[in-house]
């Protein structure tokens, strides 16, 4: 199964530039279907870590607020090619995912 973490990373002068995708519904729960006019429960991610080289550098609770299929951009020092970066999300209905991806040369 193909992950729901899209990951990009590009090494700028003194920082590198982290780019996040995440494909989930990010549903708050206050929404109704369309067709049946019920509520379409609440699904959204709670928790996003972002370690580098197995040390957490960001760690975020969010919240159902979010838009669908959210996008996240940081800035990192430090950061050399060839490090790990592994990217996670944990949702309010107990699913997650995680990607690892490995900083590159300077282009």
């Amino acid at each position: 199964m193909a992950s729901s973490i899209k990951i990009r990373s590009q090494r700028l002068a003194q920082v590198t530039e982290i780019k996040v995708l995440i494909k989930h519904p990010m549903e708050n729960g206050r929404n109704r279907d369309p067709l049946t006019g019920e509520l379409i429960p609440a699904h959204f991610i709670q928790e996003l870590t972002l370690e580098l080289n197995g040390k957490a550098v960001i760690s975020a609770e969010l919240g159902g607020s979010m838009s669908k299929d959210p996008f996240f951009s940081f800035r990192l020092k430090n950061v050399r090619a060839g490090d790990r970066l592994v990217v996670s999300w944990r949702d309010n209905q107990g699913f997650d995912d995680h990607v690892e991806h490995a900083i590159e040369e300077e282009v």
